[in-house]
């Protein structure tokens, strides 16, 4: 994908010098900040297109559509840019409940106490029961 073939909007991304942009998914209902990970050009459009949560994933170096291996897929009810254009925010829908890979509602599971990292968000799902062992 080149940049004259991206649809216009997207140029009001600002990208930082590796092309990509945080974006932050929030369910839709509730509110709840859920995860954060990185989008593309190519992420941002295929999530448009689809309506379903796509991202790029930098340590595999590919696009990552939520929920491929899992099945917890995030539909895309609204698609937000911050005021210096360089966070998006998804408003989704989680399918299944879990959008976390270590099995939990959400990514923001360890809360600071007492200047020690607390973990405070039940595992739903084992991850090996969503991944299988090489993924966990």
């Amino acid at each position: 994908m080149t940049a004259d073939t991206l649809p216009g909007w997207i140029g009001d991304v600002a990208f930082n010098e590796d092309g990509l942009v945080p974006a932050i998914a929030q369910d839709a209902a509730s509110g709840d900040v859920l995860m954060m990970a990185w989008m593309n050009a190519e992420a941002l459009e295929k999530t448009a297109e689809t309506g379903e949560a796509v991202y790029y994933s930098r340590s595999r170096d590919r696009l990552w559509h939520k929920g491929e291996s899992s099945g917890h897929v995030q539909k895309v009810h609204e698609m937000r840019l911050d005021c210096d254009a360089d966070v998006i925010l998804l408003r989704v829908e989680q399918i299944g409940g879990i959008a976390c890979h270590t099995g939990r509602r959400h990514c923001f599971y360890r809360r600071l106490e007492n200047g020690a990292w607390q973990e405070s968000g039940a595992v739903l799902k084992d991850p090996e029961a969503i991944y299988g062992a090489e993924q966990s």
